[in-house]
């Protein structure tokens, strides 16, 4: 007792003389004390305000009967298997294995190989008849040139579904089994299960817009530009669906995230309101971090798809702007223009919508909880909740939960801005080559009409 006193006043005689980096580094070490005088005091195990649970082997049928994203976003994955572009496969029901597995020779492989063989003959002979006729034709004025390199970018994502979809199965895979353990860990928690009220009507009603947006945007190219001819339309219908199901997968996903995240906010400030709550913050602070790795799982499984995925919106953008701008210049606004201007606000429109759900996802997942904690009244707080409310918003800091697409780059409304920036920059110099090319063109015009009206003042 004498002997705590004694380093109670040196401690607080040290406080007094020293400067504030040197009194924080004093706090951090007599913290680590504390804690490893705590981890010495318990004797059966480690203490359970640092470290985490052992795992626990769950029941099969438990997981199946609450995996409720599954459940509600079961249309999508079916869609997906059915056209090729993701061949998971779930688990059949009570087997004692990963709920959800890929694998390179199941049957949903198998069909998407055959699936995939017969697009690319539609979507070879497609490409290979519009070389063609750009080689035979006469005019080969570089706005031309764009204008066919507009309708070949929208057929380079089916060749690139291997590599950006298939090539990144097991990492999809793991992603989903991740859902599936984090809504069996959410309930032994909690004892409340994981309710996604209004997914399972989105999903459906997506998976259907999916297709209905490819055709009205594929159709109205057949109409609005004059050399889309009918049959060329079978090759797009497909790819425009892929890319309107992956925005639609994106947007499913950040809602799923959304919504288990509310629900986690207010089982948490109903723990906080109660007394001494230490024990199961640190399960929530656990529960917390799951969820961040889950999101920032979500990047890495679809890195691939959604990197190419905004390369290919980012050229397609550029070109069909110039195209557009190039076309209103030279020759004044047409149907052909309008065209044009609809693959632009399209392409923009999935940048949009997946830049803007991650936005809202990592805010409801990072910054809310933060702010959550940070009003909490410590004064009224025991020393270990203390503690724990300081661990957890550690934990926040130190595992973000953004969405990075393999370390190349994070999806969020910043991305917006500075693709814009981008395109912005590449239009301006394309414009600037167009003058270049109008002022050659009209000096080339000049000159002969200049000789022709000599010709004729020397003829009078």
């Amino acid at each position: 007792m004498i002997h705590s006193q004694m380093e109670d006043s040196q401690y607080q005689i040290r406080q007094q003389i020293l400067n504030p980096n040197q009194r924080q580094q004093l706090e951090d070490n007599r913290r680590i004390k504390e804690q490893m005088q705590q981890l010495q005091r318990d004797d059966a195990s480690p203490s359970h305000m640092y470290i985490r649970k052992l795992e626990f082997q769950a029941d099969v049928n438990l997981l199946d009967k609450h995996d409720s994203f599954y459940h509600t976003t079961k249309s999508l994955l079916v869609l997906f298997q059915i056209m090729g572009v993701m061949p998971i496969v779930r688990s059949p029901k009570g087997v004692n294995m990963p709920r959800t597995t890929f694998t390179w020779c199941s049957k949903a492989f198998i069909w998407a190989y055959f699936i995939y063989a017969c697009e690319t003959v539609l979507v070879v002979l497609v490409a290979k008849e519009r070389i063609k006729r750009f080689i035979s034709t006469s005019d080969k004025r570089f706005d031309e040139v764009i204008y066919n390199i507009i309708f070949m970018s929208l057929l380079v994502p089916h060749f690139l579904l291997p590599v950006a979809s298939w090539r990144n199965g097991s990492e999809v895979a793991k992603f989903k089994n991740m859902w599936t353990d984090y809504q069996y860990k959410y309930l032994m928690v909690t004892g409340k299960p994981i309710v996604f009220p209004k997914l399972y009507p989105i999903t459906w009603v997506l998976c259907v817009v999916s297709w209905a947006v490819s055709f009205v945007i594929i159709m109205s190219q057949y109409y609005l530009q004059p050399d889309f001819q009918l049959t060329h339309t079978f090759a797009y219908y497909h790819i425009l669906a892929m890319l309107n199901g992956f925005c639609s997968l994106w947007f499913v996903n950040c809602t799923a995230f959304g919504t288990a995240s509310k629900a986690f906010a207010q089982e948490l400030s109903n723990i906080l309101a109660t007394e001494q709550p230490a024990d199961k913050l640190t399960e929530y602070r656990h529960l917390w971090v799951d969820l961040s790795h889950m999101m920032q799982q979500l990047g890495k499984a679809y890195s691939n798809m959604y990197g190419i995925y905004c390369l290919v919106i980012f050229f397609t953008t550029i070109i069909a702007t110039y195209g557009a701008l190039s076309e209103i210049i030279e020759h004044g606004a047409t149907y052909k223009e309008v065209g044009l201007f609809v693959i632009v606000f399209y392409c923009m429109g999935l940048l949009f919508i997946i830049c803007n759900e991650a936005h809202h996802a990592s805010r409801r997942v990072g910054l809310n909880f933060q702010e959550r904690l940070l009003n909490v009244n410590l004064t009224a707080m025991d020393k270990a909740t203390q503690k724990e409310v300081e661990m957890f918003l550690v934990a926040i800091d130190k595992n973000p939960p953004t969405m990075n697409l393999d370390g190349y780059a994070n999806i969020n409304r910043g991305l917006i801005t500075s693709n814009i920036s981008f395109m912005a920059t590449y239009l301006v110099v394309l414009m600037q080559f167009k003058l270049t090319l109008l002022r050659q063109s009209a000096r080339k015009a000049l000159i002969p009409a200049l000789r022709a009206n000599l010709t004729k003042l020397k003829e009078n």
